[in-house]
């Protein structure tokens, strides 16, 4: 399935829920949101008739979020109804880690590949900052249950200045200790992130190599990191790798091969533009799969070439991340 600009689309991220059960400052408001309706909401085996179609189309990977998604009903059982689609359909999951220790293990039998966790800090009072919980343990036991069950782990993590600045190297020493690796990604000025200031990767890697020395790009392909936006650097005197998600100062739209179905079936073709096309009323008004599949490759003709991100800007959807799906 190929795009307007000759992009091969493979990757598909689908938001379960608009649900969470944390509230981080640059994702949620702390008023929260208007919540959608359980009949607003696909079922699994709408998430499931779509994943399918777009499977025939060529998505290879499909990724599931929220919100959050561990608190979605059936998730392993969603889980294994896409392992059954194509057994080689990669499913990877994003999550903040406070349920995950729970699950861990169903999810991992179901079919689930690898699991990415949200950790910002070490440090429990910055932890309840952004948060708005201050219940960190949770979080690292579920990274440690995720690397017991054989996992791969990836840990994202978000530098926002006068923040958690201080927490740059912890993150990484224990990303070391835990085996796993680290992703740094710049806050995009989406929803509530427009209230915070990021840290742009090339800054955070001068503190990284004023602690750990010199570093040098890393090949992704010799790594198996696939065609993700992470570029991957390695450091002289540290043990793994690390790496940067970097839209706004190294943007990789050239590159991009993904779309995203939110919780209410709207297929979203970038995540600044609000283009895109309403996928769960034809679901539910009798359209056949050749006809969503014909919708599909049309709307994805029409993906932007480009996100139009600025320093310190806006999106042009203003839905809030949790709304979208991380």
């Amino acid at each position: 399935m190929t795009d307007g600009s000759g992009r091969e689309i493979d990757y598909l991220r689908i938001s379960l829920t608009d649900k969470c059960n944390l509230r981080c400052e640059y994702c949620m408001p702390k008023e929260g949101i208007r919540h959608l309706e359980h009949k607003e909401v696909l079922s699994l085996e709408e998430f499931v008739r779509i994943a399918g179609i777009l499977s025939e189309l060529g998505i290879k990977r499909v990724r599931l979020t929220g919100g959050e998604p561990l608190v979605k009903k059936g998730l392993t059982d969603l889980v294994r109804m896409l392992h059954h689609i194509s057994p080689g359909l990669d499913i990877c999951m994003t999550t903040n880690g406070s349920l995950l220790s729970g699950f861990a293990h169903g999810l991992k039998i179901a079919g689930l590949r690898s699991v990415n966790v949200s950790l910002d800090t070490l440090d429990p009072v910055t932890f309840k900052t952004i948060t708005g919980s201050d219940d960190l343990k949770s979080v690292l036991d579920g990274i440690g249950s995720a690397v017991d069950e054989g996992f791969e782990v990836r840990l994202n993590s978000v530098i926002l200045r006068g923040i958690n600045e201080d927490d740059v190297i912890p993150l990484t020493e224990y990303a070391s200790k835990t085996g796993v690796d680290l992703r740094f990604i710049e806050l995009m000025p989406i929803g509530c992130g427009v209230r915070f200031e990021g840290i742009p990767s090339d800054e955070l890697v001068k503190i990284l190599e004023d602690r750990y020395g010199i570093s040098q790009e890393v090949d992704s392909d010799s790594i198996g990191t696939g065609r993700g936006p992470a570029v991957y650097r390695r450091f002289a005197g540290y043990p793994g790798r690390i790496g940067f998600i970097s839209p706004l100062s190294h943007g990789f739209c050239e590159r991009c091969n993904r779309i995203r179905l939110t919780s209410a079936g709207f297929l979203k073709l970038c995540l600044e533009h609000p283009d895109g096309i309403d996928l769960k009323s034809s679901l539910r008004s009798g359209a056949g799969d050749d006809e969503i599949k014909e919708m599909i490759r049309q709307a994805i003709l029409r993906k932007p070439a480009a996100h139009r991100f600025a320093a310190g800007g806006s999106a042009e959807d203003d839905r809030k991340m949790v709304q979208i799906g991380g």
